[in-house]
């Protein structure tokens, strides 16, 4: 898919990766609707962006919250082609600790943002984009991208919640490819490494090196601009589809 005059549903996109993304698809000529919690930091980002970024005020769990923003994107924008869901948050919490069981409600709260909330928005981002004319040669109306983690796959203590949430994104990721595939929709997930977004940049260097250390090459923590390149890569190769994409300099997380 080409990004000229093609608009954007991104949560998560006042900060960091979401940001970042934005960035990348006004520079090619798209246009952006910030969905996230934080109203006063989206406006801000929406006029920093220019004429081709608005933002809304929502709760990706709140099924009127995401379809009242969607409703106001089209009035906006008058189609949606494209969703870039980076909404999310990391919980640490053990199974067991010496104060007892996990709260279930802890679970339930990580599930809902980053699993169920993912969800919330593609479907309604996708009932719209059914309605988009066919692009040549394929036929293609639209492409969902859904960010997971490499907790997904390595998993570690104190993870339980935040790893099923993001390995619910990555399982769920070729049934609604399948699903949407008669519409012309694809779906594809990254599931980025240890990056610097404003989560992490607060963090102190007894965080920060060991996980610095797992990386394979390059010896760092990832550049949002990069997975902003990897999700422009994802829109424009039609033949990308059903897959998840590690984006993480080689990093295999150890269990603390």
């Amino acid at each position: 898919m080409q990004l000229t005059d093609k608009v954007a549903v991104i949560t998560g996109g006042a900060s960091g990766l979401g940001r970042a993304t934005a960035e990348s698809i006004i520079a090619a000529g798209g246009k952006v609707a910030l969905f996230d919690l934080n109203e006063e930091l989206a406006t801000n980002t929406a006029q920093a962006l220019g004429n081709n970024a608005a933002a809304y005020k929502v709760n990706v769990v709140e099924e009127d919250s995401v379809q009242a923003a969607i409703d106001a994107t089209m009035k906006r924008f008058g189609a949606i082609h494209i969703n870039v869901n980076c909404a999310g948050i990391g919980a640490a919490a053990r199974t067991l600790s010496k104060d007892g069981a996990m709260p279930l409600k802890t679970f339930n709260f990580v599930i809902g943002v980053n699993l169920i909330g993912t969800f919330n928005t593609l479907r309604l981002c996708a009932e719209q984009m059914q309605k988009n004319a066919e692009e040549a040669p394929d036929g293609e109306r639209g492409v969902i991208i859904n960010t997971a983690s490499v907790a997904a796959f390595d998993g570690q203590i104190g993870q339980a919640a935040y790893s099923a949430s993001k390995a619910g994104v990555v399982g769920m990721t070729l049934p609604i490819a399948r699903d949407l595939s008669r519409v012309g929709i694809r779906v594809c997930t990254i599931a980025p490494g240890i990056f610097e977004t404003p989560m992490m940049m607060g963090a102190p260097d007894r965080v920060k090196l060991p996980l610095i250390e797992m990386v394979q090459f390059p010896k760092r923590l990832g550049d949002a601009k990069e997975f902003a390149l990897l999700s422009r890569q994802i829109i424009e190769n039609p033949y990308l589809n059903g897959e998840t994409i590690r984006l993480d300099g080689g990093i295999r997380m150890q269990p603390r």
